[in-house]
């Protein structure tokens, strides 16, 4: 498609004499430009297939295969990060799979590689608040709620409700960014608010390119919700949106 275009650019414009270096170097730009777009798009599909993968085996495979396959995909990723030092979502997803490694190393490792994690995601945020539509908000956020604080590790409260509702801010509607901060209010003892954030998640649209690991978030919020005592009543009403 690329070349297509730039031969009919190519045909419809009329060379003058003394023009055609100028000309060329216009197609020279313009061939940039579109093979950048390109390179954009191929970028944008390798972290969609990493996202499949990672939710095949975060939700697929049961521990003892989990222990094996984080590895494997975070080799993968880590050469695409070589590829891509200063992209934010290939920084994302190298931390979220670091942080998913985590739940299977020894303590000592999983404290190292949390603080990895922290600094990638701190990263990310830098080059891009936006990232992943929030999500590194939500991931760190989630760390500063689940890490023991100093001296142990940077467990903050305060730093972990401000992380997540700056998500929010950037995704008032999403599934992941309603549920973590409800799990956040509902270990805060805060059990209607954190109702109310598990509803909205599952009023959130599905994304039809990620359509399993959405649904297996959804499955997380009816759990969720059920335990707390929402009736069947309640979550029938709550439609799932598939978009």
């Amino acid at each position: 498609m690329i070349y297509v275009i730039i031969i009919i650019i190519y045909r419809n414009i009329r060379i003058q004499n003394g023009k055609s270096n100028a000309v060329n170097k216009c197609l020279c730009v313009l061939w940039l430009l579109v093979s950048s777009g390109c390179f954009a798009d191929s970028l944008s599909a390798t972290l969609a297939g990493i996202e499949s993968e990672w939710a095949s085996i975060h939700y697929g495979l049961p521990k003892a295969k989990q222990q094996t396959a984080y590895p494997e995909l975070l080799n993968k990723i880590q050469q695409l990060a070589a590829q891509h030092p200063n992209d934010a979502g290939v920084i994302y997803w190298q931390a979220l799979v670091k942080a998913s490694y985590a739940n299977h190393q020894n303590p000592v490792a999983a404290l190292q590689a949390i603080n990895e994690v922290r600094d990638l995601l701190t990263k990310a945020i830098a080059i891009n608040p936006r990232v992943m539509n929030g999500a590194a908000y939500i991931v760190l956020g989630t760390l500063y709620d689940k890490v023991p604080s100093w001296p142990i590790a940077f467990g903050d409260d305060e730093i972990a409700k401000t992380l997540l509702e700056t998500a929010l801010t950037i995704n008032p509607n999403g599934l992941v960014s309603n549920y973590f901060y409800g799990e956040f209010l509902l270990a805060h003892d805060d059990e209607a608010a954190a109702e109310r954030y598990f509803k909205l998640a599952l009023a959130a649209p599905m994304r039809v390119e990620q359509r399993y690991a959405d649904q297996q978030m959804r499955y997380k919020v009816q759990r969720a919700l059920t335990k707390m005592g929402a009736t069947s009543h309640t979550l029938s009403q709550l439609n799932y949106v598939d978009q």
